[in-house]
């Protein structure tokens, strides 16, 4: 089950109104770190870059893959646990805008977790501890400790019964 604050819109959908619900200076803010560690080749300054200037919890030797892509919005609220990696072009959302509201949930990551390439983690979702996302697979529920998940729609298997 995601965990998500929803707030309702007006008559006109949030997108089209977003500056309503986020600061711009906030959004050129979070794009401008954002690209400069996406397209970073080090770990490490990515780590620094997310951690000072977007406010993003990552553990020690967290390792964002190339063009892995945080959420734009509310980066702040993306945990990530000690020794993970977050593979090529992996996108982590935070917020997500619909017709008639827009939702905002943290997303949390344990440790020693493995998100493979081209993965879509979904705003208020928790990844387990030692789990293992598969590439290309869409996040859309909590993943428990010790899995391994894949596909979309998401299939969640205990590693015990590998």
């Amino acid at each position: 089950m995601r965990r998500l604050e929803i707030k309702k819109a007006g008559r006109i959908n949030p997108l089209w109104n977003m500056y309503q619900t986020i600061s711009r200076v906030k959004v050129v803010k979070n794009f401008i770190f954002i690209e400069l560690g996406r397209y970073s080749p080090s770990t490490k300054f990515k780590h620094l870059l997310y951690r000072k200037m977007l406010g993003m919890k990552l553990g020690p030797n967290v390792s964002l893959a190339y063009k892995a892509m945080p959420d734009l919005m509310y980066p702040e609220r993306i945990r990530i646990g000690k020794n993970s990696i977050i593979g090529y072009n992996t996108v982590i959302l935070t917020h997500e805008y619909l017709i008639d509201e827009y939702r905002v949930g943290d997303v949390k990551i344990g440790n020693d977790t493995m998100v493979g390439a081209n993965v879509t983690i979904l705003p208020g979702v928790v990844i387990g501890n030692h789990a293992i996302v598969g590439a290309g697979s869409i996040v859309s529920k909590d993943v428990p400790d010790h899995s391994i998940c894949y596909g979309n729609p998401l299939v969640i298997r205990s590693r015990n019964d590998e």
